[in-house]
């Protein structure tokens, strides 16, 4: 990996280090992704991995798919079967 040297006023720096935390990245990812976006073709970066200049809805739309992959994953997913019957459920507001 090769190291480059960038120069940008304060206010800048500011900004980019304020948009890397609501991204939960860092400036030099957030770089490095601007940077491979520009030498892909397509505009997606080099080896696949997008996610260094996605947008703030992407990843929550990305996040929110991982999260239900992984609950589907786990316990297969949300079923009727796993409700509480009716009779249970009034019975247990009997006891409160």
């Amino acid at each position: 990996m090769r190291n480059i040297t960038v120069s940008v006023d304060e206010e800048t720096h500011r900004m980019a280090r304020v948009r890397a935390a609501e991204l939960d990245t860092s400036v030099s990812a957030l770089v490095r992704g601007y940077l491979r976006s520009l030498a892909a073709e397509d505009g997606v970066a080099a080896g696949g991995d997008s996610r260094a200049v996605e947008t703030p809805n992407e990843r929550r739309r990305r996040l929110l798919k991982e999260l239900r992959e992984d609950i589907r994953a786990t316990s297969g997913g949300f079923r009727a079967s796993d409700n509480i019957p009716r009779d249970e459920l009034y019975e247990r507001r009997a006891v409160r």
